[in-house]
């Protein structure tokens, strides 16, 4: 098969590179109630770590997940949290994601059972901020699109993060 004359060619496909690992320790829910968007919650962020090939950190008592379940298989998700990298840099992070499952999986999750990942869809595009005190080598972070994959677990989320090139 012959490509037709004019036909522009595809630009070049961006590639992934692995950033790391967040484990995100978090609490029960706090249930706001149905709003308009939605059933909202807060779940408190309580700590965890973001570890990786060239980055390693922990993430502090403060932050949250602001959840909106849409419906009984779809959430849209928006975590705000910091993270203190090894060197003392802090990241303030702005994680959105969307979740999506069966109704009888996102049931499951909501009642604190592990559901295997492959049968939940939960990507976030993270977006971070660093500190202008920062003179580290992190701001790179601030104008990078990084994408992640992730699961909840009983006690935690956990996400995995590339960096899209």
């Amino acid at each position: 098969m012959t490509t037709p004359p004019n036909t522009p060619a595809l630009p070049p496909a961006p590639e992934l590179e692995y950033l790391g690992r967040l484990n995100i320790e978090v609490e029960a829910p706090v249930e706001v109630g149905r709003t308009y968007a939605g059933q909202r919650r807060v779940i408190p962020i309580t700590g965890g770590s973001l570890t990786g090939p060239k980055v390693s950190g922990t993430i502090l008592n403060a932050g949250a997940d602001f959840q909106v379940i849409r419906s009984a298989t779809e959430s849209d998700l928006d975590a705000r949290y910091v993270i203190e990298l090894d060197d003392g840099a802090r990241l303030f992070v702005m994680n959105v994601a969307y979740r999506t499952g069966s109704a009888e999986d996102i049931t499951a999750l909501a009642e604190g059972h592990e559901v295997p990942a492959e049968r939940i869809y939960f990507r976030c595009a993270p977006r971070f901020e660093v500190a202008d005190s920062d003179t580290s080598s992190w701001r790179w972070l601030e104008s990078t699109v990084v994408i992640g994959s992730g699961r909840r677990e009983p006690d935690a989320v956990i996400i995995d993060l590339w960096i899209v090139r």
